[in-house]
């Protein structure tokens, strides 16, 4: 398990995972290098709309139609704080881009830039995000905690928040019903 990259992939919570954070969850992972990794988990909205988040900071959407979209929980970290994982990637203060065209941001400007409609086309507001340790997420899926796969845009931004795990699990084509809990190796 060593050397591997998971930037821009999905991990996939597997069926036995109990820890309520990640239970039947879905992260897109943004970062991962020697360092450990980091992403935000995109299929657990949460109950705030968008409007209420951006009222939170001082920014009026008005009649935006992103208002009433979901805010989602990103992770256990840092919960009190905003992350944009968004499509195109812009230049934007503070922002890590992470595959492709996909990038995360943290700063500010992003949310002026969506609240005057000049903003990302696609975009996923989370608050919080899930880290690992440096080799953390590797001996996490030694004891067979995750699956993964390379991500799609179409799962991130556009398949409704309830069919995110399954849509993710049919990239691999597995049948969860046929998955083991046990760990083994040939």
């Amino acid at each position: 398990m060593e050397n591997i990259n998971l930037t821009g992939h999905f991990l996939i919570a597997m069926p036995a995972m109990t820890d309520p954070y990640f239970a039947k969850s879905v992260t897109y992972i943004c970062e991962h290098n020697d360092e450990g990794a980091m992403g935000v988990v995109i299929n657990r909205p949460i109950d705030m709309t968008m409007n209420k988040l951006f009222e939170q900071v001082d920014i009026n959407l008005n009649d935006n139609p992103i208002a009433n979209k979901t805010v989602y929980f990103g992770g256990p970290v840092q919960i009190d704080r905003g992350f944009v994982l968004h499509q195109p990637a812009g230049d934007w203060k503070s922002t890590i881009a992470v595959f492709g065209n996909t990038a995360l941001t943290t700063s500010i400007d992003v949310l002026e830039a969506i609240a005057q409609g000049r903003g990302p086309e696609k975009l996923l507001v989370t608050l919080g995000y899930a880290g690992w340790a440096a080799g953390q997420l590797e001996i996490e899926m030694g004891e067979n905690a995750w699956l993964t796969v390379a991500a799609t845009d179409a799962i991130i931004f556009d398949t409704p928040n309830a069919d995110k795990f399954n849509a993710a699990m049919s990239l691999l084509g597995v049948d969860l019903t046929q998955l083991s809990a046990a760990v083994g190796h040939a």
